[in-house]
Formats: C-alpha cells, structure tokens, sequence
C-alpha cells in the first residue's frame, strides 16, 4: 500500500466494486462530470464496470483509496494514459459523497505523484478537471500542479458544453516543492 498522512492507495478488492459502482458511477451527475463518456446503466457484478481491474493494462494502474484510520473505502483513484516513453501520466480520483470535504482529495494527488515520479520515474503528470470543480482545482495546486490552460467548452455535461482546466506538474518541479514544505 502506498501512503499518505490520511489515506492508502491500494490494489482494488472485489468488495469495493460494488460500492465505488453504487457511490460514484450510478450517481449520474458525478459520472457526467468526471468521464468525458456518456453515462449509462451498468448491471450489478458486471464485468464492464470500469472498476473492475485489468492487472494486464500497462496503462493503466488502478487503486482503491483507504483512510489510513481504520481502512474504510473512501474512494477510487488511477494513474492513467501512461507514457512509458515521453514518460508522462494522467491522475484522476473520485471520493465517495461521504468523503468529500475532508482532505483526502489533496493527499491522493500528494500520493499519487509519489507514484508518478518516485516509483515509476515519469518526468510529467497532468490533470484535466472541470473549471468549477474547486476541489480538485485546490487538491492539484496545493501539490504543485500550475494550470496551463483552458479547453473552452471542450466538455459535454448534462446538456452544456463546459470549460476544462489542464494541469501539469513536472518532476523537478515537484521535487522543489517537497523541499520546500519540510
């Protein structure tokens, strides 16, 4: 298990397919605004859910997010769109409803860069998240990440194009700010 000072990232278990499917992908407006797919109905103990784990994908790692007091499932994270050769990623979470508001958000991004660039030795991490999504927007800034830009209503949500904020955050750059926060 990877951890942070509130919350463990680790390998999914079967018993938290069911709630992250329940908690976060059969909330229809949370699953429209963190999936750039459309949502739709996906029976219970299916094999679709994408938290189901494919240990074969090489670009992709998957964790389930554990508060560290006592190991209740808070929510599901990943590294995605792994480059192994421009030795870049993407980060992504979603926190269950009761986790929201508590920090854990900003401590998986701390613990997820800590995968990105100390246990896999990629160079960039990035995040692309709603304009008014200010959690994330906060959880990525108090990490280091710099926003590079704006996609202009480039994100389709329940009726309404949407802005899109792109994140970056480089390894040296990432090293500078754990220095600088001990």
């Amino acid at each position: 298990m990877l951890r942070g000072s509130k919350v463990g990232l680790r390998a999914r278990h079967e018993d938290d397919i069911p709630i992250l499917q329940a908690e976060l992908h059969d909330d229809v407006v949370h699953h429209s605004r963190s999936q750039n797919r459309p949502w739709r109905p996906i029976t219970p103990g299916s094999k679709n859910s994408r938290f189901v784990v494919d240990d074969t994908a090489q670009q992709h790692v998957p964790f389930s997010v554990v508060e560290l007091d006592g190991g209740t499932l808070v929510g599901a994270s990943a590294l995605w769109g792994i480059d192994n050769h421009n030795r870049s990623a993407h980060i992504g979470l979603g926190l269950l409803p009761s986790s929201r508001g508590k920090g854990f958000g900003t401590d998986v991004v701390a613990v997820l860069c800590h995968y990105g660039f100390v246990v896999r030795g990629l160079q960039r991490l990035q995040i692309e998240t709603l304009s008014d999504n200010a959690a994330m927007l906060r959880s990525a800034e108090r990490n280091g990440f710099v926003r590079e830009g704006v996609l202009r209503s480039s994100t389709w949500v329940l009726g309404e194009f949407l802005d899109e904020v792109l994140l970056g955050l480089l390894a040296q750059d990432w090293k500078i700010a754990i220095k600088e926060s001990r």
